[in-house]
């Protein structure tokens, strides 16, 4: 697989303060004068829609056609002229995802199988940087309590399987030159956030 420059993937559980990170980078990025564009899967776009509506449980779907969707909604996310995060990167930006293809490998494997989900996802590039924010399942359970509204994945056993899965499909690019970085996503978001920049700031995907 080939890896796309300039692209930050953030991965973790449902509840592990991903989407936090995400923001508080593109803070960061902004504060410091760096082009970016922040961006998340599933996108807001048509398939992306279908694909929360069926995570609301407001639609049904198989298992491989949720699979499927995943894949058909990463396409126009990385090949969309102008929009799309290749064009993106390839104008020099950088590029912020909370959630890619390690969120397939671990979701979707659970009901469908990794070899099928990764031969589905295996023309994707992937990113210059993976950070991965390890939240305990139990931590992620009580912030999805307070959100308020259940989704299809969100039970304690799934999500423990889950995350076994994220281990899995890290373990599975670990000779992929891609760079890589579990985070100890149990301390405050802030200190995560500075240990986010410090991986950065190493990395010639900021230049510094």
């Amino acid at each position: 697989m080939n890896i796309l420059q300039r692209l930050i993937v953030l991965e973790g559980l449902d509840g592990a303060g991903t989407t936090t990170q995400m923001r508080l980078l593109s803070e960061r990025l902004t504060r410091e004068g760096r082009p970016h564009s922040a961006t998340w899967e599933p996108t807001d776009g048509p398939v992306g829609q279908l694909l929360r509506s069926i995570l609301a449980r407001q639609t049904r779907a198989h298992p491989r056609s949720i699979a499927l969707l995943y894949a058909a909604d990463r396409n126009e996310h990385l090949y969309a002229p102008v929009t799309g995060m290749e064009a993106r990167s390839k104008k020099g930006e950088i590029v912020i995802c909370d959630r890619y293809i390690f969120s397939s490998l671990a979701y979707q494997s659970i009901e469908c199988g990794m070899e099928y989900v990764a031969a589905l996802n295996s023309a994707f590039p992937l990113p210059q940087c993976l950070l991965f924010v390890d939240t305990p399942v139990e931590i992620c359970q009580e912030r999805l309590v307070e959100r308020g509204k259940a989704e299809l994945y969100d039970s304690f056993d799934f999500q423990s399987r889950v995350r076994e899965s994220y281990l899995k499909a890290i373990e599975r690019f670990r000779m992929s030159g891609m760079h890589t970085a579990v985070i100890d996503g149990a301390r405050p978001a802030g200190l995560i956030h500075g240990e986010v920049w410090k991986i950065l700031t190493g990395l010639p995907i900021l230049g510094m």
